[in-house]
Formats: structure tokens, sequence, C-alpha cells
């Protein structure tokens, strides 16, 4: 009887075992594949497919219709030698309306971030996708942080020689954007264009991973309260603040960001270390919270466009996916 006894318990402790190595195994073959039961590898390429057309669309609106503030931003920032070379005749900050300038050039500028919005959401959503399977619900900070970081490294390859181009027509050294590419590569060889690239990375991965896990939080948070979707002006809200936080706090890495990327084969700065360095000697650690006003008008505005247009967009695209057909299995399962 004992024996019959313990027979039984032992089916019955072994059941939990077998549920646990099952459970294992499902995991472990997530790590080894891209595709899961839940997810076909189709539904991946639709993800990224809509993340490209999103971002690259929200990405112009945001670049055409907040150019001229970055501009001031960059000026600011530029540094006293900047504004002793070039003394700036007439308004300070006039853009858009004089010789050798149209709106044509804003519209030429932005084009390149419409492929690094694109690119950069286009890597983020299948990411963020697939590292809030891998982390429980209470860490889903760290899969929003991680997705930014590595999307923002995805887009650091056309956004940094868009912003060497931007910056240096910007502050007045060249006209046009191809005049720009020519006499870069000429003058300083393609690395020229990558000008400043550790500063990018060190002020745009903090910036990417921040924003988004900011955005990405509230969203959360306003959902459960709400018990309900946000709304497209709830998501420019949310965007607006989150963006405006993380443009105050990264200030300072964007200042060492414009000054190495303006100051071109000029050299004035040997690298991060030494421009943090010269800043403060030279101009005080005020000088490196300069243009902080417009940065975080320029990027909470931005913010909300962006990630009010990024949802509007995502969501059209969801609504206009085919619908599969329910199978028998299915039912079943």
């Amino acid at each position: 009887m004992a024996l019959i006894t313990l027979a039984v318990d032992g089916k019955r402790s072994d059941t939990p075992n077998r549920k646990r190595a099952n459970l294992q195994l499902e995991r472990n073959k997530f790590f080894a594949s891209v595709s899961t039961g839940e997810e076909k590898p189709f539904d991946f390429l639709r993800t990224v497919f809509e993340g490209f057309i999103a971002g690259g669309t929200a990405g112009v609106i945001v670049e055409t219709a907040l150019y001229p503030i970055d501009t001031i931003k960059t000026r600011l920032q530029a540094g006293s030698s900047w504004w002793r070379t070039n003394s700036p005749q007439g308004p300070i900050f006039g853009i858009g309306w004089k010789p050798g300038w149209s709106p044509a050039i804003t519209i030429g500028i932005a084009s390149p971030p419409i492929w690094a919005s694109a690119l950069f959401v286009g890597v983020y959503e299948p990411t963020k996708k697939k590292l809030l399977k891998i982390f429980p619900e209470n860490l889903s900070a760290i899969a929003h942080l991680t997705s930014g970081a590595v999307g923002g490294l995805a887009a650091s390859l056309i956004r940094v020689p868009t912003e060497v181009v931007k910056q240096r027509m910007q502050t007045r050294q060249f006209a046009s954007a191809p005049d720009a590419v020519r006499l870069i590569v000429s003058k300083e060889g393609f690395k020229g264009l990558y000008a400043g690239y550790g500063s990018f990375l060190l002020r745009d991965l903090p910036f990417d991973a921040i924003q988004f896990c900011i955005y990405e939080q509230l969203r959360i948070g306003y959902k459960m309260a709400a018990q309900r979707d946000l709304n497209d002006p709830e998501n420019a809200i949310v965007g607006a603040f989150a963006g405006a936080l993380t443009g105050a706090i990264t200030t300072p890495l964007d200042v060492i960001k414009t000054r190495l990327m303006v100051q071109g084969s000029a050299n004035q700065y040997k690298g991060i270390v030494d421009c943090v360095q010269t800043i403060i000697r030279e101009e005080g650690p005020p000088a490196l919270l300069k243009g902080i006003g417009p940065r975080v008008m320029w990027i909470g505005i931005g913010g909300s466009i962006f990630f009010g247009v990024l949802e509007s967009t995502k969501r059209f695209l969801a609504q206009r996916r085919p619908i599969h057909p329910i199978t028998d299995s299915s039912k079943r399962d």
C-alpha cells in the first residue's frame, strides 16, 4: 500500500517539474529563433516595415517644422570662436529669407533625418517587442531603455553626417548641403562627415534610451489609470513632457557634441575631455547649459509632434493589416 502511495506521489511531484522543464525549453527556443509560436516571421517583418513608415512620417514633419528653432540653439552653443570668425551682420538668427537660402534647403536638410527616424523606429519596435517577451512586466523599463539605445545606434549611421552638414550650414560655413558634403570630404576626408561621432553617441544613446523609456512608462501608467488606450492629443502631451525633460537632462552633452561638430578643420578641441575642460576653463560651467531654453522648447514641441504622428501612423497602418481567418487548430488551442 505504501508503494502505491509512493508511486502516486511521485507522479504528482513529477508534474510541476515537467511543466518547469517545458517552460525552460520554450524560453531557450525563443533565444535561438527570431520567430516564436505567437509571432511568425512575416509579422516580424511587418513590424519593421510599419515602424520604418511611421518613423519616417513623424521625422519629416518634426524636422521641417522645427528647423528654425534648432538653428537658434546651434548658434547659441557654437561658442565665442564662431562668433568672432563669422561676425554675422543683420539679424543674428535670420534664417530662411536671405540670398542663397530658401525653404527648399530646409526640406533638403530634413530629408536624411526622414531615413534616420525611419531606421530608428524600424529597429526600435521589433527590438522592444522581443525584449518585452524576455523581461517580466516589472522590468519593462529595461526593455524600453535598451531598445532606445539599439535604435539610436542604428540611426547614428545616418544621423551623424546629417548633423555635421546641418550644423555647418546653420553656422554659415556653407551655403548648400551638396557644397557642404563636397568641401568637408575634400578638406577633412570622409571621416569629416563623422566629426564628433563619439560625442554624438555620448549624447544621443542616453537621450534616445531615456526619452523613449519615459514616454513608454508614462503611457503604461496612464493606460492603467484610465483603463483605456491613449488618444492622439494625450500621446502628444506625454511625448512633449518626455522630450522636454530628456532635452534638459542631456543639454551638456549636446553642447559638447555641437562644439566638436562645428569646429571643422580648426581642431580647437582634441576630444570630448579636452572640450569639456576648455569650455569650463574659458567660459565657466554655465556654458555647458547654453541653449537649454531653445533645446527644451524644440525637443518638447518635437516630442509632441513626433509621438503624436508616430502613434497615429502606427494605428493607421495596424487598421489596414490583413485579417487572417481563424483555423480549426487555433480554435482548439
